[in-house]
């Protein structure tokens, strides 16, 4: 139950897997610390609050006692090479006013304009420089996985020469005071349950076929708030888990079939894979 250090592809699921992340800090030539160019300290938070719900941490916020609640054994550490391997904090801060792109949109390929990082080698994480008007409004958008799964057809996969990669409102990135039920850092863990295969709990909208994770009660509209409602059958949705619209405060579960599902895109994406032996960090 070991994280592997010698090299050899790790088994999701059975040992814990490390994945890298680079952060690339889009700013509008703040110092750092100011706005959207957000200090350290923020993100160190942010990659740990990402952790502690990946891993079910005792004492956390991330922390539940369901019977179906899984601790994922995934974890996510902040790049330590760059890809010339150089060593690296694992944040990318880029100003805006220095690098000028052609605006294609609020996507990956827009803002891989700035920076893109062999994807198979990093989880590329764009913290972008909207404005205080979007808080709440524009959390977070990620790519799937381009895979063989069940409702697979859900996920926005990129074309062959698009980026992938997740974006988060800088707003929202990390804890803050913001008055906005998203302030608490869940934002990327329901990002990064995206990147890694899992779809919404209501999927398509469709009783029979939500999520594709018999463990997550069958709901077929979007769930917000605190409370739980009644989903298909009159059952109560679950209101904790981290790939609805549920406020920050309540979102605490992965359960086991959703690892399952995340395990599967490690195991049989080649992208994904490809990120358990990155050479980005040490093992």
């Amino acid at each position: 139950m070991d994280t592997i250090t010698d090299g050899s592809i790790p088994n999701p699921g059975t040992d814990i897997v490390q994945l890298p992340v680079v952060i690339h800090m889009i700013h509008d030539g703040e110092d750092v610390g100011e706005g959207a160019n957000l200090s350290k300290e923020r993100v160190l938070r942010q990659i740990e609050i990402l952790n502690e719900d990946f891993r079910r941490k005792v004492g956390t916020n991330g922390f539940n006692d369901h019977p179906d609640g899984a601790d994922t054994k995934i974890e996510f550490v902040l790049a330590q090479f760059t890809p010339d391997f150089k060593k690296f904090n694992g944040i990318n801060r880029i100003d805006t006013s220095k690098k000028p792109v052609d605006n294609l949109g609020y996507n990956q390929n827009h803002y891989a304009q700035f920076a893109f990082w062999p994807p198979d080698e990093y989880i590329n994480i764009w913290v972008t420089p909207l404005p205080l008007s979007s808080a709440c409004l524009a959390l977070g958008v990620s790519s799937g996985p381009d895979i063989e799964l069940p409702g697979s057809e859900l996920f926005s996969v990129p074309h062959d020469d698009d980026a992938e990669g997740i974006l988060i409102n800088w707003i929202h990135f990390g804890e803050s005071n913001i008055d906005c039920h998203a302030k608490l850092g869940r934002t990327l863990t329901h990002e990064m349950g995206h990147y890694l295969g899992l779809l919404h709990t209501w999927g398509g909208r469709d009783c029979a076929h939500n999520d594709y994770c018999d463990d997550t009660p069958a709901v077929n509209e979007p769930v917000f708030g605190s409370k739980a409602i009644l989903g298909c059958d009159g059952e109560a949705v679950m209101i904790g888990n981290y790939m609805n619209y549920s406020d920050d405060a309540v979102m605490n579960i992965f359960t086991k079939d959703q690892a399952e599902r995340m395990y599967y895109v490690l195991r049989h994406h080649a992208g994904r894979k490809g990120l358990m032996t990155s050479t980005a960090i040490e093992r």
